[in-house]
């Protein structure tokens, strides 16, 4: 198997959750994610960014539990380093503090779904914006959450009520393109996956879930062409000839079911 490809149950997992990962790396949240503006480091930010802000919002946090700022930036470094259950912990005692903070709230939900407590994840997002001042980054995560349940019908209505708010979000689109893949909607899931990548802020991940859908609907060709805006010649052949031969054979890897929410990518 090639090293950059993943079982395309995987890939899909991997980009399901648009919302739910900050600036998607599966799903690209670009307008801010749904845990407000924190002063840790972006997503492009290395191992040592990290550590120095784990080092820097650990201390504050330490120092006031309660201040809400401090614990979003401060898990926001946990879940960066791969400390996802401490980062909800961190999050938990935060909401307690500041149990009408919105923007902590949406960080406490995505941190809950990375760890699979989907259904409060969902109690969380739901309280962390109102019917009369929806937030579409907060719909696009619950979505998500969603989908990654299975509930993929329940899922597109979230995503479409964010659509109406910001009609060419390409965080958006993918997760709701994505949705119908899961669905086996190829059809449908290709013709939404087109417009997020024609969005402007339209991410690689976004390309390379159209390029994956585009081989699960036997179009190898355009997908290697697609993938390859974004990847290596010799790569992108590689990933459209691997989905090639677990098409041909039947693997069970590429029965499309229930995703499994990744990292990006659902608000950070």
């Amino acid at each position: 198997m090639p090293l950059h490809i993943r079982p395309v149950r995987a890939m899909l997992a991997a980009a399901a959750a648009a919302a739910l990962a900050f600036p998607l790396a599966g799903c690209k949240t670009t307008g801010g994610d749904v845990t407000g503006s924190v002063s840790a480091p972006p997503a492009a930010a290395n191992e040592s960014d990290w550590r120095q802000a784990l080092a820097v919002y650990g201390e504050r946090y330490r120092t006031n539990p309660g201040d809400a700022e401090a614990a979003m930036a401060y898990a926001r470094a946990l879940r960066a380093t791969g400390q996802r259950a401490q980062a909800v912990a961190v999050l938990q005692q935060a909401s307690i503090r500041n149990p009408h903070n919105m923007a902590l709230l949406g960080a406490y939900g995505r941190a809950l779904a990375d760890v699979g407590q989907y259904n409060e994840a969902l109690d969380a997002l739901g309280r962390a914006h109102t019917p009369d001042n929806p937030d579409w980054r907060i719909l696009n995560a619950q979505g998500a959450v969603l989908d990654e349940m299975g509930r993929h019908a329940e899922a597109q209505r979230y995503y479409s009520a964010a659509l109406k708010i910001v009609p060419n979000e390409s965080s958006v689109l993918s997760n709701l393109g994505l949705s119908y893949a899961l669905e086996k909607k190829l059809p449908q899931a290709e013709a939404v996956l087109r417009r997020a990548a024609a969005a402007p802020d339209a991410s690689p991940k976004v390309r390379q879930n159209l390029a994956l859908v585009l081989g699960l609907e036997g179009r190898f060709a355009e997908a290697e062409k697609v993938a390859a805006a974004d990847l290596p010649p010799d790569q992108a052949a590689a990933n459209v000839s691997y989905l090639r031969q677990m098409l041909a054979r039947g693997d069970d890897r590429t029965r499309l079911g229930r995703s499994r929410l990744p990292a990006p990518d659902a608000g950070g």
